[in-house]
């Protein structure tokens, strides 16, 4: 074998290999919910299958010198089978979560994987002469490999899961992957007519991929989503595909980020489906924040509730995936957001702003972001961050943010703030020394609210009244109110959370599926 040829096919099949593992941990990633452990499980049956790959060349390779050109159909047919179930694979775990648990599908990540992994020992058993350069040709193989799997990792990752959907994307790696099929079939010197056979199939497989497409991938994400619950019938109302994530919108207008409930189009308390009375208790910790930062825009129902705020001048939103701009700006609820000269949209991770902008420094802080234990979440919840955002609170500034539930992250808050409590699972805390609720101007912000020029709450409805009171009367309800103090009490046995031992992220098993 050529080993000019033997160098560009192992830097293809990696660029391949490592574009699929890219789409299936998206796919993995989205009906786990980001749980913490998912790419490690996934990983594992991965390099399991290229090991048991490995295994199957070295016993294609033995008692043969490679120097037979006829043997280079072995890797071309692993190759396009591989391609073939590679492409197969992402609609079969669609649906094989709808009635198995999603680990039972590992085997079969595995199985591809050992397609993939045994191409770069057989092309290199074939396309390395037995002399003296044999190591430094193999060593070149290796980077070639290398340089293949960076490039597909990035390119997948970064620029054409950013440009297209998936289904997209896994047709294009069906044709590199055939394509480099045929090449490795041409190279084993076949009878003319049996190489324009060879790439006629491949371009019947192709075809026959693009046509399948449609059928294969309807429902992909309701599937997902809801894995043995599905009802058999859902497609959702609308989904929006980046680099950044998945973000997906149901038939009750539920918002779903990556596979994880991320809210509602309602800004509304009767009745209150967002729990978004929460973003309301900012008029009962601050007389006026000025100025006011959100981290995690979501449906933008929550920025739309903060940004009508008494007293708020500028609000400040940091949101991490672009798609939700596309998403807010056909909804007629929330899109006048994007049009408020008071309300400034920052693409960019939280903690990175927050760092880029140090002399930044606010009134409130909110923070309304996803479950504690999911993948990477703990740099939103560490103490270190939590003294971050201290450094840029104004004197007698807020910090609101959603814990989840989880007793680390309040433990965590009241050790690093000076004051605060828990209303419902959201934590606020401040440098000032007693921070509590407001109740006076609680009850008289509300009675005053307005959303997009809408008044919140009818005050000539008694039902409308009886909900003003029920939220002024849960500051005395040990089931939404603590102090500091009494967490701090409560939550002694539990760990802080850090940088460095991510506690939040592990608080649930790995094979969890939410």
């Amino acid at each position: 074998m050529n080993f000019r040829l033997a160098l560009a096919v192992v830097a293809a099949a990696g660029f391949v290999a490592l574009s699929y593992e890219i789409t299936w941990f998206r796919v993995y990633g989205f009906l786990t919910g980001g749980t913490a452990g998912s790419f490690g499980v996934m990983l594992a049956a991965y390099l399991a299958g290229v090991a048991l790959g490995s295994v199957f060349a070295r016993r294609a390779c033995k008692d043969d010198d490679g120097h037979r050109p006829e043997r280079l159909r072995l890797p071309a047919l692993l190759t396009a089978v591989a391609s073939i179930l590679g492409f197969l694979l992402l609609p079969y775990i669609a649906w094989h979560v709808t009635v198995l648990h999603w680990t039972a599908s590992l085997p079969a990540v595995a199985t591809i994987a050992g397609l993939s992994g045994a191409i770069l020992p057989l092309i290199a058993h074939f396309g390395v002469a037995a002399d003296h350069r044999a190591g430094e040709r193999l060593s070149l193989l290796y980077l070639a490999n290398i340089v293949g799997c960076t490039a597909g990792s990035l390119t997948t990752g970064f620029v054409l899961l950013d440009v297209m959907p998936l289904r997209h994307v896994s047709i294009v790696l069906t044709v590199i992957g055939l394509a480099l099929a045929w090449l490795l079939f041409a190279a084993s010197r076949p009878r003319p007519r049996a190489v324009v056979a060879a790439a006629m199939a491949a371009l019947a497989l192709t075809a026959a991929a693009m046509a399948a497409t449609p059928a294969l991938y309807d429902r992909l994400w309701p599937r997902l989503q809801r894995k043995t619950h599905y009802d058999g019938k859902e497609r959702f109302a609308r989904v929006i595909e980046n680099r950044s994530g998945i973000i997906a919108v149901d038939n009750d207008h539920k918002v779903y980020g990556s596979g994880i409930y991320d809210g509602r189009f309602s800004t509304g308390l009767t009745p209150d489906s967002n729990i978004i009375y929460r973003a309301y208790a900012i008029a009962a910790v601050h007389q006026k924040p000025t100025r006011v930062l959100m981290i995690g825009l979501s449906t933008g129902a929550w920025a739309n509730v903060l940004i009508h705020a008494p007293g708020v001048e500028r609000l400040d939103t940091i949101e991490i995936n672009p798609g939700y701009l596309q998403l807010i700006a056909d909804e007629p609820l929330v899109a006048p957001l994007l049009r408020n000269p008071r309300s400034h949209i920052h693409i960019d991770d939280g903690r990175r702003w927050l760092r880029a902008n140090p002399t930044a420094t606010f009134d409130v802080i909110v923070q309304n972001t996803t479950y504690h234990w999911r993948g990477h979440i703990t740099n939103l919840l560490s103490g270190e961050y939590m003294a971050l955002i201290r450094s840029h609170l104004n004197p007698n500034g807020v910090f609101m943010f959603n814990t989840t539930s989880s007793a680390a992250a309040q433990k965590t808050a009241c050790e690093v703030f000076d004051s605060g409590f828990r209303l419902s699972n959201f934590m606020f805390v401040s440098n000032a020394p007693a921070l509590d609720l407001d109740l006076k101007a609680w009850r008289s912000a509300l009675e005053g609210w307005k959303v997009n020029g809408v008044q919140t709450f009818d005050l000539s409805l008694a039902e409308h009244r009886a909900v003003i009171d029920e939220l002024i009367s849960r500051r005395d309800k040990p089931i939404y109110f603590d102090t500091c103090a009494a967490l701090l009490v409560k939550h002694r046995d539990e760990t802080s959370i850090t940088d460095d031992n991510m506690r939040s992220e592990f608080d649930e098993p790995w094979y969890r599926s939410h």
